[in-house]
């Protein structure tokens, strides 16, 4: 999902009223560069190139190329980046090139969101990136909003256009246009779609991921008969929780280990043109907000700009109803600041970047199956055990002839075996009977291609053979190779890093700082005792390190997915005390204490803020005491949050009118 390259055209003016200097300043630029690793050093396919560096400099650099957090939260972040080659600068100010780590674990979010997305009726699609001006003119509030954000396109193929073209900012108003072209009757609603791309903003102040002039993203759009269908659209739940704001607040907690506050949007702070804004806010670990995702009632708003309606049931004309909501790049931003340390990124196991998933998140109890299939390469087809009986599946597979199946593997250790690197992985849920079997496999091998292994994208799991002798090489490297293939037949992402040309303690901190969760040592005594020593990236020094796991693959199979477990479940206990509650140590007791702060006067707000806290109480007042608490402390109103505290005082902190909800305040990204 690169820029679209423009080669024929030959001027992009951009509409800004702003000349604030970007955060991406040609100094930090420089300063940045100086610090990371040299690109060599860090690719895995010339893993054990630089021979004339010394494994010993190598576990120097490492070690004081990131900034401490505690020092500068902004430099560590940058830090990260580069150091876990998760993106670099791109030739424009305020662009940036996403590299195969960093995209990997955007591929992640898009795994686990298409297929929530397509389990609630929602299709892909796409949109052009390039929109007419008029489009944007036709919603007032709209342009209004957008229009200092806005990359304009003036001349192309050498002559100036007639009509100026806006370079997608979102998709709106392009939507409206097709949709008025598609939707005629109440029979053809509701229209519900997705599409994943690219959008430009003209951004003054950028940060890698957080804020970028151009940045990926999916967007959905939906258009419905009736405001209560809307509704249930993006409120569909008992407690208020939006529909897609809840697929966002369950992808936080369950996959990226992130707690966030659910809530709707003050009147200032909603989407330009939306009646309603919901939103999901995550502390960051500098106690900044982070908008992690956003979900629109758009009411008729852009239906009554574009005439977008349709003929009812009793032959009325009326405008739809429209829901729009996205989810970015900007939370892969969201998973390096809320987990990361001084030692690098930290990735929870379920975030881990996948080499090629389809059908679904894959669990660890999934069974697998291999077919042969004519006039393609082998694929490996993944089948959740809880869903189906393997042997039921298998014999449905086998019965489908004309499909092509003509070899089945039934051994799931000889399953796994045939399973060479890289075979594409698909998953197959809720076969009920031959004839959806037949359709299932049918898809499968529609789109059945070859995918090239890519192991530094699919970890859970290092191993790290140690050896000093050239005759420990032979068993700890055996040794190893008999651990990765135990714990690939369990489904876990695994690679072994043998490289003989940095040491044991390089490859450590390598891979601690490209956020692996688990780490297995393997030394000759190891080998002598059956067993391997295991480390947890979230605990750091010996607190993390347990020796003595033994080879059996019964017993290290059950225990790694235990620790995979648990990480995922501290790293998200971790963010939710950072943000709820913390201990301050004094010399004689502990404090509790939160990074939010409830509040009942202004004077409290403002000191909560000064602290670099979030400050929560009752809200009444206008819009434009709003703005003034954004002048006077930095901060905004994140969310009126669905969950609000019973038995407070209900009146307004700013003017202390009755208030009927309280307000989240915080200086964000």
């Amino acid at each position: 999902m690169g820029a679209l390259r423009l080669h024929s055209l030959t001027s992009i003016l951009v509409s800004s009223s702003s000349t604030t200097v970007s955060a991406w300043s040609p100094s930090i630029f420089r300063r940045h560069r100086l610090v990371r690793f040299r690109p060599r050093l860090l690719t895995t396919a010339n893993f054990s190139a630089e021979k004339e560096v010394s494994p010993v400099t190598e576990d120097r650099r490492t070690k004081r190329s990131i900034t401490p957090r505690s020092q500068d939260f902004n430099a560590w972040y940058l830090d990260v980046i580069a150091n876990a080659e998760l993106a670099d600068y791109g030739p424009v100010r305020g662009t940036m090139v996403i590299r195969p780590y960093g995209y990997a674990i955007w591929e992640a979010i898009q795994d686990y969101l298409n297929v929530k997305f397509k389990e609630t009726g929602h299709s892909n699609m796409y949109f052009p990136q390039f929109i007419p001006y008029s489009f944007i003119e036709k919603e007032a509030s709209h342009v209004e909003g957008f229009s200092p954000e806005l990359a304009l396109v003036t001349i192309g193929g050498g002559k100036e256009l007639e009509e100026k073209l806006v370079v997608r900012p979102t998709s709106e108003t392009i939507v409206n246009h097709m949709f008025t072209q598609w939707i005629h009757s109440y029979r053809d609603l509701p229209l519900m779609v997705n599409q994943w791309a690219n959008v430009t903003r003209w951004e003054m102040r950028t940060k890698p991921f957080i804020r970028t002039l151009e940045f990926l993203w999916q967007e959905g759009h939906t258009a419905h008969a009736t405001l209560e269908e809307a509704e249930e659209e993006i409120d569909a739940s008992e407690l208020q929780a939006l529909q897609m704001i809840d697929v966002y607040t369950k992808f936080a907690y369950e996959e990226a280990a992130i707690p966030v506050i659910v809530g709707r949007k003050s009147k200032v702070e909603t989407f330009a043109g939306a009646s309603k804004t919901y939103t999901i806010e995550a502390m960051m670990g500098d106690r900044k907000a982070l908008q992690a995702g956003t979900s629109h009632n758009l009411g008729q708003n852009f239906s009554r700009a574009f005439e977008t309606q349709f003929t009812d049931e009793n032959g009325q004309r009326q405008h739809v109803w429209q829901t729009s909501w996205a989810i970015s790049t900007r939370f892969v931003g969201g998973i390096i600041m809320t987990h990361g340390d001084d030692t690098g990124l930290l990735l929870p196991p379920k975030i881990a970047p996948i080499q090629w998933r389809a059908g679904g998140q894959r669990g660890y109890g999934e069974g697998w199956l291999v077919v042969d299939v004519s006039a393609f390469e082998g694929f490996t087809v993944n089948i959740l055990e809880e869903d189906l009986n393997l042997a039921g599946v298998i014999k449905h597979l086998v019965a489908l002839d004309d499909v092509g199946v003509v070899n089945v593997a039934e051994d799931l250790d000889f399953a796994v075996d045939l399973a060479a690197d890289g075979v594409l992985v698909v998953a197959v849920y809720h076969l009920e009977g031959v004839e959806s079997g037949r359709r299932a496999v049918e898809d499968l091998v529609d789109g059945a291609t070859t995918a090239a292994p890519d192991p530094v994208h699919s970890l859970q799991v290092i191993i790290v053979p140690i050896w000093k002798k050239d005759d420990e090489k032979t068993g700890v490297i055996d040794a190893a190779l008999s651990v990765k293939e135990v714990l690939k037949t369990a489904g876990i992402k695994v690679k072994i890093d043998d490289s003989d040309q940095r040491t044991p303690g390089w490859k450590y901190n390598f891979w601690e700082m490209k956020g692996i969760p688990l780490r297995i040592e393997i030394g000759p005594r190891d080998v002598s005792s059956g067993s391997v020593v295991i480390s947890r990236r979230d605990v750091p020094g010996k607190q993390g390190k347990v020796f003595g796991i033994s080879m059996e693959a019964s017993v290290l199979v059950a225990y790694v997915k235990d620790k995979l477990n648990e990480i995922q479940s501290s790293l998200l206990d971790r963010a939710t005390s950072f943000r709820d509650r913390y201990l301050l140590i004094t010399n004689t007791y502990y404090v509790p204490l939160s990074n939010i702060v409830d509040v009942n006067s202004y004077d409290e707000l403002k000191a909560a803020i000064s602290e670099g806290k979030w400050a929560r109480g009752p809200w009444s007042a206008s819009d434009k005491d709003e703005l003034r608490v954004k002048e006077e402390t930095g901060a905004t109103i994140r969310c009126f949050p669905f969950e609000q505290p019973e038995g407070r005082n209900k009146a307004c902190l700013m003017t202390g009118n009755p208030a009927e909800e309280v307000a989240i305040f915080a200086k964000s990204y």
